[in-house]
């Protein structure tokens, strides 16, 4: 259901640029009304201090491989997503991911033997360029304008998001906790013959509950268990979500998926580390 990320660009970046005063002296960004880009995706990596807020209505689980990355299912098959329309618009009041939220900017390294995070953007988007709409990215003396200077710290946010996001995973690896994931989902016309959605990972309740009483109450101090518990809790929701499907005419039987048999969500992400960033002028 959700692999391993690729050893590309990250989801949604069709390429990468470096946002610079002299290349980009007269360019703005702009709010989009559609992301055509999100309708065919189905899992977005999720950082644990959306836990909270994202377990209300996606399922949260994690990436398959040795490096799991949590991710916010708005779909339970691969290309479908059940909040966003063909044209690209969300026509839900859900919660929508930092990870959307932060296209088509982020954080990343120029030169792999220094630690210094720039801020890029895809240039493929429809978002940034030189037109007259929107807010400049610079100003008259080729400085940083505040426009920019909110998404250098929307993009530094979220990289100290992503660094406690692997913070907590790493604990969850470290005790053992994360195994494979299955889920069956019976319909009330063909009980008989379920839908198995496996390809995931998700904490072993029966090692949860074996953990040591000193080691919990540590985790209930700093908020790993409420993390755990949002985590469990949203699972109920890929019912919810597979329904969405049947209804929209994307479920798995629509799409040729055999019943039964593995229904695999592969999903790009790029696990972030927080760094010190700086916006290259």
């Amino acid at each position: 259901m959700a692999s391993a990320p690729q050893p590309n660009l990250p989801l949604f970046y069709n390429d990468l640029m470096p946002l610079n005063s002299r290349d980009h002296a007269k360019w703005n960004t702009r709010t989009i009304e559609s992301a055509k880009w999100l309708s065919g995706q189905h899992a977005i990596p999720l950082t644990v201090d959306e836990f909270v807020q994202a377990q209300r209505d996606f399922p949260i689980v994690f990436s398959s491989g040795d490096n799991p990355l949590p991710l916010a299912l708005m779909g339970l098959n691969e290309g479908v997503n059940t909040f966003v329309d063909e044209e690209g618009k969300v026509n839900d009041p859900v919660y929508l991911p930092a990870y959307i939220r932060r296209y088509p900017f982020m954080l990343a390294r120029l030169n792999q033997d220094s630690d210094e995070l720039s801020l890029c953007f895809d240039p493929t988007t429809e978002a940034v360029g030189e037109f007259k709409e929107g807010e400049s990215l610079f100003d008259d003396e080729s400085k940083p304008t505040a426009a920019t200077q909110r998404i250098l710290e929307f993009c530094q946010h979220f990289e100290e998001a992503g660094q406690r996001t692997k913070n907590f995973v790493d604990e969850l690896k470290k005790h053992e906790l994360l195994m494979d994931g299955e889920i069956a989902i019976t319909q009330q016309d063909n009980p008989d013959n379920p839908y198995v959605y496996r390809g995931f990972q998700m904490v072993n309740q029966e090692k949860l509950r074996e953990v040591r009483g000193d080691v919990l109450r540590t985790w209930n101090q700093n908020g790993l268990l409420a993390l755990i518990n949002a985590h469990l809790f949203s699972l109920d929701l890929m019912r919810s979500i597979f329904a969405r499907q049947q209804q929209q005419g994307k479920g798995p039987q629509i799409a040729g998926e055999a019943k039964g048999g593995d229904a695999g969500t592969n999903a790009k992400a790029k696990d972030a580390k927080a760094k010190d960033a700086k916006a290259k002028g």
